[in-house]
């Protein structure tokens, strides 16, 4: 980070303009002494347009200092300057932001960042990448932000940009660019690479069938990067990522309370209620997350009664509710790109049959068993906590008079 972390200490209070007609092309967030000179009139950032919420646009979401909710611009600083400590001399690291998915036609669906993209720079538009290289000397590194500029005509269909300018002053890059041009830029960065650490590049094919066959007939996306890299030393970036993203900070864990509190609320508040169809059931739970503060569903959820429940990603939620069935909830709230995975049975008239009441409470005490040894004294990994539950299921079925010799995936 050649500049070191000069932007974190400019807040973005004031935008730099020519005087005269309002013009995209003359606008520049500030930097140090620029706005002294007398052919600059100072207006408020919020009255100029983001590619998402800032401080100065969205206070009511952002609290002064926060890039994105909870995680301020100086916490993406530090993730990044981690992540560069974990490169050799002269590596770099490559992410690609997520596409925009199509739904039908021009009917798109939500964007949602890819996590590892996002948990580097908080920058949440598509068509944007990532560089982040270290120096010879290791001791120093660059972040270089290729977004898509400013464009009145294309804001106007498809919402506000952030553009390069922002790149560089709201999401702290050393550098940044039309993402246009990041093809040239990559190929002289590649070049003087030790090595590369990316995941945008796919190691293997699309396991289904159908995706190989009917896919489209242009190149695919990651083509031009697989020629850039073709004489390059290409690494995983994936397993160093997840080394960091594995230890959450204050900031972090304060955001998953938040989206778990709030889809708590939303599962308690459904269970006081009689509910006749798995489809309004659901509709009330998207809609409690988002009103409890939620940014959105963290996934599709799982709405199933009776016999659906036994599907493990039933998703139409399209049934009716049946008094003396039980209803499975699978679902949780997202905010700020973290999220909650919440799944509850409870039945559907209020009331438990005894032999509902029996499988309840076996699962309850399992839960209950692998919840106390969720605590750092208790040196547990994850797969331990897994046997440990399974383990744990098969004796409380087995005190039921279940038959658990057999193995269930030997079964035809």
């Amino acid at each position: 980070m050649r500049n070191g972390l000069r932007n974190l200490k400019r807040p973005l209070r004031t935008l730099a303009l020519h005087t005269g007609p309002l013009s995209y092309s003359h606008c520049h967030l500030p930097r140090i002494g620029l706005l002294q000179s007398s052919s600059y009139a100072s207006v408020s950032a919020a009255d100029i347009q983001f590619g998402q919420p800032v401080h100065e646009t969205h206070p009511h979401l952002l609290k002064p200092g926060e890039l994105t909710p909870g995680i301020t611009a100086a916490e993406y600083a530090q993730r990044r300057s981690k992540l560069a400590s974990k490169l050799p001399k002269n590596g770099v690291a490559i992410l690609a932001a997520a596409d925009v998915k199509y739904r039908s036609g021009a009917v798109f669906y939500e964007f949602h960042q890819d996590s590892d993209f996002f948990y580097l720079t908080g920058f949440n538009e598509p068509e944007a990448v990532a560089v982040i290289g270290t120096s010879a000397a290791q001791d120093d590194h660059t972040f270089h932000l290729y977004v898509r500029p400013k464009d009145p005509k294309a804001e106007q269909w498809e919402g506000s940009r952030s553009g390069t300018q922002a790149a560089l002053d709201v999401f702290n890059a050393d550098e940044s660019g039309d993402i246009k041009d990041v093809e040239k830029s990559l190929s002289r960065i590649v070049g003087d690479a030790s090595e590369v650490f990316t995941d945008a590049v796919p190691l293997r094919p699309s396991a289904s069938a159908f995706s190989r066959l009917f896919s489209s007939q242009s190149p695919p996306k990651s083509d031009g990067l697989s020629k850039i890299l073709d004489q390059a030393t290409v690494k995983p970036l994936r397993s160093i990522l997840n080394d960091l993203r594995n230890i959450k900070s204050d900031a972090e864990i304060a955001n998953m309370r938040k989206a778990g509190q709030a889809s708590g609320r939303a599962f308690t508040e459904a269970m006081r209620q009689a509910w006749t169809t798995e489809k309004d059931l659901t509709a009330f739970l998207e809609y409690t997350f988002k009103r409890k503060g939620c940014d959105t569903s963290a996934y599709v959820p799982v709405v199933a009664g009776g016999k659906n429940a036994s599907q493990i990603h039933y998703v139409r939620n399209d049934d009716v509710l049946l008094d003396n069935d039980l209803v499975l909830a699978d679902a949780g709230g997202e905010y700020g790109n973290y999220i909650t995975d919440i799944t509850r049975t409870w039945p559907i008239d209020g009331t438990f049959a005894p032999a509902q009441k029996d499988l309840y409470n076996a699962i309850l005490a399992t839960q209950r068993t692998c919840i106390s040894l969720c605590r750092s004294s208790a040196s547990n990994s994850l797969d331990k906590i897994h046997q440990i539950a399974e383990s744990t299921l098969k004796d409380n079925l087995s005190q039921l008079g279940f038959d658990m010799s057999g193995n269930v995936r030997s079964n035809p």
